[in-house]
């Protein structure tokens, strides 16, 4: 992976590893395969088709809601290489949630599926009476559908060609000279991704991420577990999540290793399978993944079978119980990170070659500074517990469209975390507790004010509180107080259902 660490263009490393590993399986799905050379193709198509057929400008916003598929990796590819700023969409969010997002980021395209767009339809929002926020444009990824465009459809007519797809009567005009691919310099400052992640004021917020953030991110990543053209990694999170999108997609695509792609952990014996006949050397997940793996029943011989070198977890805290568990029972080394959206998101990993300490996230990647400070942000000796921040290549340019809220977070480049933290004579970094209000289920963010701030719609409701508790399975479950009005009967099905209205099912109390 010479030179990899010296670019700063993520587009610019995707496409030089599509040139050089053409030949190499990048991605499967089910009986699907896609060769690095193919993929490159299908995102140049598309890219070329969104911007000569769909008027997509640099810098314009693509939101994809899709499921786990190829489908979702070739249109995130197509956004960059068209100069977008792609906005990936959380798939359990409901109505309400999926459109204020769309509405805030003024996304112009929305790429999803008939399944999802059946959900959402039709969009209801507080858009901007004078036009300035009209509704995106409609891609659907499957089939074709009424007032919405099909994938296909907006493909140039070369390109179609190229991919063997039929040229209907109808079809886009021709544009062969058209490439998303511009020769002209790169401003790598510009965004790639904006991530919303739950607010806690109540609204999500969305993390501004350069091609630079990411570029850097994928670099120290690779430097650190030492990924290769052998390595096959498993994408079983949300792909959604930046934790998917950063150490699942872009970097085995940086690196020229082969994704396996599932869309779902159900059922299990799947997930089994696909690493035993796919040969999947990495697995990357979340602490509640592998302790379904350490209390699995698994026939000895088929250890032997097992092509798994490194796991790794991240979003929420490993417990000591699961980790000892796994790694005595599989003899697999798991290293254990810690990230958030703004920073791309790896800040920290406990290092392949080198000492492992439990209950640690590990000292930061190459090329990220973090020290903890007190409430009068001064820096505190080694062992002292305070607020965590990070600085580095890898932190976001700051809040999409809330210049107050970037200046709270972003302080003289520092990234003020949250999280407090006290880091050893080593380096490594302990998480001990968060200073911002924030529940973790199943590796995902829940903000109390935002579930506070549904429930308080109810005209029943006079007060209301939501904290966390912990889970056996979910590592934290949000659970909430209601005081209601006088004079008032509330019930306990009033509040869930007015929440399943409005909220992903995994924020319901």
């Amino acid at each position: 992976m010479s030179g990899v660490e010296n670019k700063t263009d993520l587009l610019e490393l995707l496409q030089d590893s599509c040139s050089r590993h053409g030949r190499r399986l990048a991605l499967r799905h089910k009986k699907q395969k896609i060769k690095y050379s193919v993929l490159n193709k299908r995102a140049s198509c598309l890219a070329s088709g969104l911007r000569f057929n769909l008027a997509l400008n640099p810098g314009d916003k693509v939101a994809l809601l899709l499921d786990n598929s190829p489908e979702y990796i070739i249109s995130l590819f197509a956004v960059l290489k068209a100069r977008a700023t792609a906005i990936p969409v959380n798939t359990f969010l409901k109505k309400e949630e999926i459109d204020y997002i769309l509405s805030d980021s003024q996304a112009k395209i929305l790429i999803t599926s008939t399944c999802f767009w059946n959900k959402i339809k039709p969009l209801k929002s507080d858009r901007d009476s004078s036009g300035n926020c009209p509704e995106p444009l409609v891609v659907l990824v499957d089939q074709p559908a009424l007032g919405c465009k099909f994938i296909d459809d907006i493909l140039l007519k070369e390109s179609r060609t190229n991919l063997g797809i039929k040229v209907a009567p109808h079809c886009v005009r021709d544009n062969s000279s058209g490439n998303p691919e511009r020769s002209e310099r790169v401003d790598t400052n510009s965004p790639a991704l904006i991530i919303y992640t739950s607010g806690t004021t109540g609204r999500p917020k969305g993390a501004v991420l350069s091609l630079k953030n990411l570029a850097s991110n994928v670099s120290a990543c690779i430097r650190t577990i030492e990924v290769g053209t052998k390595d096959r990694i498993l994408l079983v999170l949300p792909m959604f999540h930046t934790f998917t999108i950063t150490v699942c997609i872009f970097l085995p695509l940086v690196a020229g290793s082969g994704i396996i792609i599932l869309t779902s952990l159900k059922p299990f014996h799947q997930v089994i399978r696909n690493i035993v006949f796919s040969r999947v050397s990495i697995i990357v997940g979340i602490p509640q993944l592998y302790r379904i793996f350490s209390e699995l029943n698994l026939p000895r011989f088929l250890s032997k079978f097992l092509a798994v070198r490194l796991c790794v977890s991240g979003a929420a805290a490993l417990d000591e119980k699961t980790y000892y568990l796994f790694t005595r029972k599989f003899k697999i080394p798991l290293l254990e990170g810690y990230g958030l959206s703004e920073a791309s998101p790896v800040v920290s990993l406990n290092p392949l070659k080198g000492i492992q300490k439990v209950g640690s996230v590990g000292p930061p990647l190459p090329g990220i500074e973090v020290k903890v400070v007190d409430d009068n942000e001064g820096e505190l000796p080694l062992g002292k517990i305070g607020e965590l921040i990070v600085r580095g290549p890898n932190i976001m340019q700051g809040y999409y469209n809330l210049p107050e809220q970037s200046a709270v977070a972003l302080k003289n480049n520092w990234l003020f975390t949250g999280d407090m933290a006290r880091i050893d004579e080593d380096g490594y970094i302990y998480i001990v507790d968060r200073k911002k209000d924030m529940i973790i289920s199943h590796g995902m963010n829940i903000y109390p004010a935002e579930v506070e701030q549904v429930i308080m719609q109810h005209p029943k409701v006079k007060e209301t509180a939501v904290i966390g508790r912990p889970d056996k399975h979910r590592g934290e479950i949000p659970v909430c107080f209601v005081v209601p009005r006088e004079g008032e009967e509330l019930t306990h099905k009033e509040i869930i259902t007015l929440c399943k209205e409005k909220l992903a099912n995994y924020k319901i109390p």
